[in-house]
């Protein structure tokens, strides 16, 4: 479990500062270098970042559209336009034109709130990364109503958003229109996040004229009716609020800006505090019974998953103002605190539901889908702050084992919670096992609300962070997928370079570099903290240069055409014990993350019966095109493993071949399995809520036969035993209860 140690943080802030530190030999054809962190002395001339006084980002996002993914992530983008994403508009009653909000010139409609802009962003962002002109065009419609909303005051969007969210009979609550008379600046924050995306991909230069007057207007709301103001939403998560002043103020340098994110900084939830008490947290709260409260409890503002998720950034990003250490640490310290209390699990995130719970830790709790693209989105945040490894391994991690398995394999339907331990994926109720009470595990594409529009971030956004510009005018190569970036480099030269590999299932990484004249830039590539023993070749020479797991691989040539790097990232069998969680086990390949692999039985049940008590759809809606399922195990899961004391003996590594469709994210499809021993656990079984039952403590006695299971990767697992049990034989072992 990262936390950021102290002599790290010296020299994360030192090589900020410096440039990063260097070693290693030099190689004949191309000086190549291990360091910490791109080189942050200049600032990138051709991308806009942090202009003084803010400190230097160690990574620049490049436009939207300058990556165009290939292979399994180019599919995945594919089947989500042409699923639910894409669809999204004939569905959700959100979506529907008439009477929304967001298409008001004076912000009234019956329809408005974060729905839209949650699913804009994804929406709009993967007709600009496809090129796709039908998709471009619907999100224009979008974009020219929020642009057109601005009022003279400055304000833009659905007036008085809160209103929107209530019900009819709430907003006619007279207890309620204190509280309506101030501003929610809730859903504006997302729709500045379409709005940027939309400026990187056309420069229309009314994106920053709306900006800066919407801005203004925040600036002069005095703060006891600004974000401190809200009871819970726009205050717990300003930090996005926060981004795009940064973001406004690196394009147009106006001071006041700066006045402004301190201002925004003031009044947002204290995610770097410590100490709260059960009142000054905002989260509905619940423990289990039999508990009392723990004094670590206190040492979150907030425990509802997705403000974790993505509230937990913002001292890092005020950090960016403050240039105070202890802004920096207090994020890292936030992912440290909700992990080490509920993170005891494997594939990224953390035992949550709803509100994380004191006392529900097991891997049977899951995460909301908007949780985990929200902290891909924050990694991809905290990457570009600290050019920090780690955050760019946790994306990959959340990527490629969790995010998957929420999504149906046709990107058709999503389920509000996903678990590591699910072994039904049912339209039940299971509280209080699950915090929530309804059909939270079905794949239903009528529900969920927030999910249901906020997924569609996902994929798009992770697509764009896979390469990013350097500070020195060179490239990084961040996270890693098949794709091509174009972008400007060196002395001013526009070059692409064409990624091709099949990782994470595969080890290594072929970069082709395509210029039309000799062009002088360094490239960076990561080498992930699991990929002890990785080697580079350039043009087919291996380079001397041992790259370091945790650092970047630094080269600089005068690149020519042609020229290609290839990467090996040695995948390694793992062993994880979770001594926190039972003493239980996950297993691990290079990045990925297996699970037992089940027979699934998908059955079909009318969507508009299936859906959560909040869900609405539009009139009309071809309920027969969108149905949903539930997911039923056809074979035993209860298994406990057999394990050796090197990994290489507890399992078989076999490949399969890749999938026609480019497709991996299916037991049946993808292209790496394990094979392992062992046993069944009789007394394991579903628990008085209709869910897996609850871990207890490893090693585990069983008669049972040995027997030869499957493991395949944990995105690919829709239903799913992830954490499991250890047999054993000694004294130690236990009979399951």
């Amino acid at each position: 479990m990262k936390r950021i140690p102290s002599q790290f943080l010296s020299l994360l802030l030192s090589a900020l500062a410096l440039g990063g530190c260097q070693s290693g030999p030099e190689a004949p054809e191309v000086e190549a270098v291990v360091v910490s962190l791109p080189d942050t002395t200049g600032r990138n001339a051709y991308y806009p970042s942090n202009r003084a006084p803010l400190r230097p980002e160690a990574l620049v996002k490049l436009p939207v559209g300058a990556v165009k993914p290939e292979g399994w992530l180019y599919a995945y983008l594919d089947r989500q336009r042409k699923g639910l994403t894409g669809h999204l508009g004939e569905i959700s009653a959100w979506l529907q034109k008439e009477d929304n909000a967001w298409l008001s010139p004076d912000g009234q409609g019956k329809w408005g709130w974060e729905e839209v802009p949650y699913w804009l962003k994804g929406y709009a962002n993967i007709g600009y990364i496809l090129d796709d002109p039908a998709m471009i065009e619907e999100a224009k419609v979008w974009i020219e109503g929020a642009l057109g909303s601005q009022r003279e005051n400055g304000y833009f969007g659905p007036g008085f958003a809160w209103a929107s969210y209530l019900s009819e009979d709430q907003r006619t609550d007279a207890r309620l229109q204190e509280e309506l008379k101030v501003q929610d600046f809730w859903a504006n924050m997302i729709m500045l996040y379409c709005l940027q995306s939309y400026y990187e991909y056309t420069s229309d230069a009314r994106v920053l004229e709306l900006m800066t007057n919407y801005f203004r207007y925040e600036l002069g709301v005095p703060d006891e009716q600004f974000l401190a103001a809200s009871k819970y939403w726009q205050r717990i998560r300003a930090g996005d609020n926060l981004h795009s002043v940064m973001w406004l103020y690196n394009r147009t340098g106006e001071p006041w800006l700066l006045e402004l994110a301190e201002k925004i900084h003031r009044n947002a939830a204290p995610w770097g505090g410590r100490g709260f008490t059960l009142d000054e947290i905002g989260n509905e709260k619940e423990i289990r019974p039999g508990l009392e409260w723990p004094d670590w409890y206190g040492d979150l503002i907030d425990w509802h998953n997705v403000n974790v998720a993505q509230g937990f950034r913002e001292p890092a990003q005020y950090y960016q103002l403050s240039g105070d250490p202890a802004d920096l640490q207090a994020t890292y310290d936030n992912f440290r605190i909700v992990r080490e209390h509920f993170g005891q699990v494997p594939g990224g995130m953390f035992a949550s539901d709803e509100n994380a719970r004191p006392g529900y830790d097991d891997p049977r709790q899951g995460i909301e889908t908007c949780g985990i693209v929200e902290q891909m989105n924050s990694d991809e945040h905290l990457l570009r702050i600290t050019g920090d490894i780690f955050w760019a391994d946790h994306a990959e991690e959340v990527a490629f084992n969790t995010y998957p398995a929420a999504v149906s394999p046709d990107f058709k339907s999503l389920r509000y919670i996903t678990s590591p331990n699910l072994v039904r994926s049912d339209g039940d109720n299971h509280r209080p096992a699950i915090g929530n009470g309804g059909p939270f595990f079905m794949f239903n594409p009528f529900s969920s609300r927030c999910c249901q529009h906020n997924h569609a971030q996902g994929w798009p956004y992770y697509a764009e962070n896979l390469w990013m510009a350097t500070p020195d005018n060179g490239l990084a190569a961040v996270l890693y997928a098949a794709s091509v970036v174009k972008a400007q480099v060196g002395s001013g030269q526009t070059v692409q370079i064409h990624t091709e590999s099949h990782y994470p299932f595969e080890e290594e990484l072929r970069f082709t570099l395509h210029t039309e004249t000799p062009v002088a830039f360094p490239l960076y590539l990561r080498i992930p903290a699991w990929a002890a023993g990785a080697e580079v070749s350039l043009n087919g020479k291996a380079l001397p240069t041992a790259p370091e797991p945790g650092r970047y691989l630094k080269l600089t040539r005068t690149w020519a055409e042609g020229d290609q790097v290839s990467l090996r990232l040695p995948m390694q069998l793992g062993v994880k014990r979770w001594e926190q969680n039972h003493n239980s086990a996950s297993v691990n390949y290079g990045p990925l993350t297996f699970s037992l692999k089940m027979g699934e039985q998908y059955v079909r049940m009318p969507s508009d019966h299936t859906a959560i008590h909040d869900s609405k759809w539009q009139e009309g809606v071809d309920r027969e095109a969108w149905p949903s399922f539930a997911i039923e195990p056809t074979t035993p899961w209860n298994y406990g493993l057999l394990l050796a004391p090197r990994p290489e003996a507890s399992f078989e590594v076999v490949r399969k071949p890749w999938p026609a469709d480019d497709f991996p994210f299916t037991p049946d499809s993808a292209p790496i399995l394990l094979r392992a021993r062992a046993k069944k656990i009789p007394g394991w079984t579903f628990g008085p809520e209709g869910l897996v039952g609850e871990l207890q403590d490893s090693p585990v006695r069983s008669a049972e036969a040995v027997e030869n299971v499957e493991l395949v990767p944990m995105g690919a697992a829709r239903i799913r035993i992830t954490a499991f049990p250890v047999i054993g034989e000694g004294a130690d072992a236990r009979q399951w209860q």
